[in-house]
C-alpha cells in the first residue's frame, strides 16, 4: 500500500504478509473509512476474505477465510472482493462480490458479521455461468462477473456496477431494487461500466462512471442517469486513457481515476 500526498510525494509504504492475517494473493480496491482505516479485498485466486489496517499499516481485523470456494450464500466468506464502500451512519461496508461471486454483501463495520446480501434485481444471487455477454439478447436476471462496484449514497440508494452486462442497477439499502441502465450496451468482453463515483454536493448531483473498455468517463445525472457528457480517449499520453479502471472525487471537486 502506497500513501501519496496530492502532489504525488511518496509519504509511507506498508503491506506484504504478516501476523494474524492473509495477505490477497492479488490486491483489488482500496477503501478509506471515516476513521482513516484501510480497508483491501483481493481478486486472486483464493482470496475470499477482506482486511482491515489502520491508516499506517497496523491489522485490525480479517473478515473471511481465505482459500474458500465461490459461494453466492456464504454468509461467513466473500468470492474475490472488487470494492468496499461504506455507509458510516449505519456502521455497515457494502462488499462489492465480486470477481467469483455474483452479488453485493453488506457487513457490520466493526465485527464483519454477514447483515444481508443480494443477486441482481434484489434476487437471490446465483453462480450458474451465464457464458459471454450478447447485447442481442435479453438482458439477464443475474450479475455477470466482476460486480465491479456498490456505492451508497446519502439518499439511501445504491448503485452498482455489473460491469460485463453494460448496466448500473440502483437498489434502496435493504436490497429492494429501484432501476436500472444500461451505458454503451454494444460493448462486449471486460463491459463498460467499471466504477463510480459522486460530486461532493449534498445532493450528489452528478456521477462519475469509469468505463475502462471504451476508454472514457462519463458525467452522468444521479438521479435520472442520463449522460450529460463524457471525457477521454484511448491511448498512452497524459489525459488519454488505457482501461481506465477507478474513479474518486475529493472535497475540493477534482476526479481521480486510476488505469489497468
Amino acid at each position: 500500500i502506497l500513501e501519496f500526498d496530492p502532489a504525488g510525494n511518496l509519504l509511507n509504504s506498508w503491506g506484504g504478509p504478516g501476523q494474524g492475517y492473509d495477505w490477497p494473493s492479488s490486491n483489488h480496491g482500496i477503501s478509506l473509512d471515516a476513521k482513516d482505516n484501510v480497508w483491501i479485498g483481493g481478486n486472486g485466486n483464493g482470496d475470499s476474505h477482506i482486511l482491515k489496517f489502520t491508516r499506517d499499516g497496523k491489522f485490525l481485523a480479517q473478515f473471511g477465510q481465505a482459500k474458500q470456494p465461490v459461494n453466492s450464500k456464504s454468509t461467513t466468506s466473500f468470492g474475490r472482493v472488487a470494492k468496499i464502500s461504506f455507509d458510516v451512519k449505519a456502521n455497515e461496508a457494502y462488499v462489492s462480490d465480486g470477481y467469483g461471486n455474483k452479488r453485493v454483501a453488506v457487513i457490520d463495520m466493526n465485527t464483519g458479521a454477514m447483515k444481508r446480501f443480494w443477486g441482481a434485481y434484489g434476487e437471490a444471487p446465483k453462480d450458474t455461468n451465464m457464458g459471454p455477454y450478447n447485447p442481442d439478447a435479453p438482458l439477464i436476471r443475474q450479475f455477470r462477473n466482476p460486480v465491479h462496484c456498490a456505492e451508497p449514497t446519502n439518499d439511501g440508494l445504491v448503485y452498482v456496477c455489473d460491469r460485463p452486462n453494460d448496466r448500473i442497477q440502483v437498489f434502496q439499502k435493504d436490497g429492494k431494487f429501484v432501476k436500472e441502465v444500461q451505458v454503451a450496451p454494444k460493448t462486449r468482453g471486460d463491459g463498460s461500466t467499471w466504477d463510480i463515483a459522486f460530486s461532493r454536493d449534498p445532493q450528489q448531483r452528478y456521477l462519475y462512471l469509469a468505463d475502462g473498455k471504451n476508454e472514457k468517463v462519463y458525467v452522468m445525472d444521479r438521479q435520472s442517469l442520463s449522460i450529460i457528457t463524457e471525457f477521454g480517449d484511448g491511448g498512452r499520453q497524459p489525459g488519454q486513457f488505457f482501461a481506465v479502471h477507478s474513479i474518486a472525487t475529493d472535497s475540493k471537486g477534482n476526479i481521480y481515476t486510476t488505469e489497468t
